[in-house]
């Protein structure tokens, strides 16, 4: 990471333990990005940046020194995007046509990189390192003709030269020397503004539309702001009007706060429905997280079905400031979670093996519809032994590799989300806690991932929400008045061997109390949309109805399930997510579609896997009551 050059080396011979240098880059990038909350996850992926989740590539069992240093480049970049990038100035000032916005995404980047080269020397070789390797695996050196050099990354290239003094990397090949010529020629006047912009997004978003004005590829932005005001005047009423007139002087300030006004009313518009086809991309672009949109390879996030859904259905939050999301490791330390785990074990000792058999069943039918088939005839891949002789005799011949196709649940995401209140404390949550563990393990081996949630609350009575509503007054009807916990045990992109102590967390004294239902799962699936998995599963373990004491004596006696059963029909009618339930002795087909009610906890199991493996066969699951199928 930054700092570091090129200090950490791979052994060679035994794999080497890569657990320190993950540790390392992670606390870098949580410091580059001057945020304790950023998460920084490996995986087996393309790297990303989503909200503050950093995704950076596995490392392989003996990673070498470039393979190190191009990881560090990767997690300097996405936390210099966080420390120093505003996703609403940039959606702001940023261009409507699609190849003049590619240029400006482009070099956006390349300013949030040059500021960390120009501070850091260590920092700047690993984002160089990064950059090198990226335009390796895109074959940059085999361009030799302008069509075919992407503008934006020869731009890009251009604008970090200019800022850092640093030419681009041999891999580069002739992309900056193809457009060179071009770019100076028309816009480079504007490159020698660049740096004393550098630090400053919105003034060097002003200089870059000018470039791209110069270019002519898109409306400078002075333009733009003009007639945003022009429309403005247009739609208020005349009162406001006058008034702008008479502040004449106040022009430039107006102008710069015109563009924050219109996404604002923007923003109004598309939720009525108002608006017509291309300003609704616009918006979804600056809604949606420019983040997600900007950084290479990641799938941009779906809109959310959530959007003002609190306002719609009269459900009111008191105040979300004691409101937390946090993790079994920061709620617990390794030596109790350790301790916590053994005593799960213990007391489900005789119940693992049933678990265990109903989950190798699952597996075996899950790994049955996994046949095995590969596409032949391919450009690359792995070497088609059949085609050697072709190959042989004639070694220019395309055509000679293969390639296996991806199984049927290699791109599918589970969310479990458990129950945490007081009411399922003993046995309940001793099987659901034992059948989430095992289940992560099983799906895990079919190439799925899981991610394992719980909800609950901070405080019996409302705690500090309350108390601050009884401070100010006890105003009327306030809504939710509890301090929410949620807590993630098992991140989707974690191994199930790294989280799987966390789960002993829901064995410790005190940590079960309220539930509400209806915000728990908006957090699961806003969490679950965000996964860049095509097919997303979203099953809910509870043993009751929503209830918060404090709420619910401020408040109507429906309050919480009335908010829980929108929430359900948002999911179940306006989402991609596929929302299952199983209620232990409560009958949750009341509130959810596709549902299973059990009598005992012992027969969870059971139904869990009963449930999950007919989705993956693609059969309706019909609702039903009464005492499920027994553990074993």
């Amino acid at each position: 990471m930054a700092g570091r050059g090129d200090n950490s080396k791979a052994k060679p011979g035994a794999p080497a333990d890569t657990e320190p240098f993950r540790r390392a880059v992670a606390g870098c990038v949580r410091s580059i990005a001057a945020s304790s909350e950023v998460e920084v996850v490996f995986a087996n992926e393309r790297p990303g940046l989503a909200g503050e989740r950093v995704r950076l590539p596995e490392l392989s069992k003996r990673p070498t020194a470039q393979e190190l240093a191009v990881t560090r480049g990767l997690g300097d970049s996405m936390a210099l995007r966080l420390a120093c990038h505003d996703a609403k100035v940039h959606a702001t000032m940023a261009p409507a046509a699609p190849d003049a916005r590619a240029v400006f995404d482009a070099v956006e980047q390349a300013r949030v990189e040059s500021i960390g080269a120009l501070r850091m020397a260590g920092m700047a070789s690993n984002l160089s390192s990064m950059n090198a390797e990226k335009y390796a695996k895109a074959n940059f050196a085999g361009i030799a003709k302008q069509e075919d050099a992407p503008l934006p990354e020869a731009v890009a290239m251009l604008v970090r030269e200019t800022l850092t003094g640093e030419p681009a990397p041999a891999s580069a090949g002739k992309v900056l020397d193809l457009w060179r010529p071009y770019i100076e020629e028309k816009a480079g006047g504007d490159l020698a503004n660049l740096k004393t912009a550098i630090n400053d997004q919105e003034s060097f978003a002003r200089v870059i539309r000018h470039m791209l004005s110069s270019m002519e590829m898109s409306e400078d932005l002075g333009d733009d702001t003009e007639q945003s005001q022009d429309e403005d005047n247009t739609d208020e009423e005349q009162p406001r009007s006058n008034e702008e007139e008479q502040n004449s002087s106040e022009d430039e300030a107006g102008s710069d706060q015109a563009p924050a006004e219109e996404s604002e009313a923007s923003q109004e518009q598309m939720d009525d429905g108002e608006m017509d086809g291309a300003e609704i991309s616009d918006e979804d672009m600056m809604e949606d997280g420019d983040e997600d949109s900007e950084t290479p390879g990641e799938m941009r996030r779906p809109a959310s079905p959530f959007d003002d859904f609190n306002e719609k259905v009269d459900y009111k939050i008191f105040t979300q400031e004691f409101d937390e999301i946090t993790t079994a490791e920061e709620l617990c330390d390794e030596t109790e979670l350790d301790r916590l785990r053994a005593f799960l074990d213990k007391q489900l000792a005789h119940l693992q093996g049933a678990v265990g058999r109903l989950a190798n069943r699952m597996q075996r039918r899950l790994m049955a519809q996994q046949n095995r088939s590969w596409d032949f005839d391919l450009e690359e891949g792995y070497l088609d032994s059949a085609r050697l002789v072709r190959l042989v005799i004639d070694p220019m011949q395309p055509l000679s590799f293969k390639m296996e196709r991806d199984t049927k649940f290699r791109d599918t995401v589970v969310t479990l989300v458990i129950d945490n209140s007081g009411s399922m404390r003993g046995r309940p949550i001793t099987v659901a806690a034992t059948c989430a563990d095992i289940l992560a393990r099983t799906l895990e081996r079919c190439g799925v991932k899981v991610e394992i949630l719980g909800f609950t609350t901070k405080a019996w009575k409302g705690g500090a929400s309350r108390e601050k509503w009884l401070a100010g007054g006890k105003p009327p009807t306030p809504g939710r008045l509890n301090d929410l916990r949620h807590i993630i045990y098992k991140s989707a992109d974690a191994p199930w061997r790294r989280a799987r102590r966390n789960l002993g967390l829901m064995m410790r004294e005190g940590l079960l109390k309220e539930n509400i239902d209806g915000e728990a799962l908006m957090w699961a699936h806003q969490r679950l949309i965000a996964r860049p998995e095509q097919r997303k599963i979203l099953m809910m373990i509870s043993d009751g109805a929503p209830v918060d004491d404090s709420t619910l004596s401020v408040n109507p006696g429906n309050y919480l399930e009335r908010h829980l059963r929108a929430v359900i029909d948002q999911i179940e009618t306006r989402s991609p997510v596929e929302l299952l339930a199983i209620g232990i002795g409560h009958d949750v087909t009341r509130y959810y579609r596709r549902a299973v009610t059990i009598v005992d906890a012992d027969e969870l199991a059971g139904a869990m896997t009963e449930q999950l493996a007919a989705l993956f066969e693609d059969q309706a699951v019909s609702p039903r009551r009464g005492r499920g199928r027994r553990a074993g």
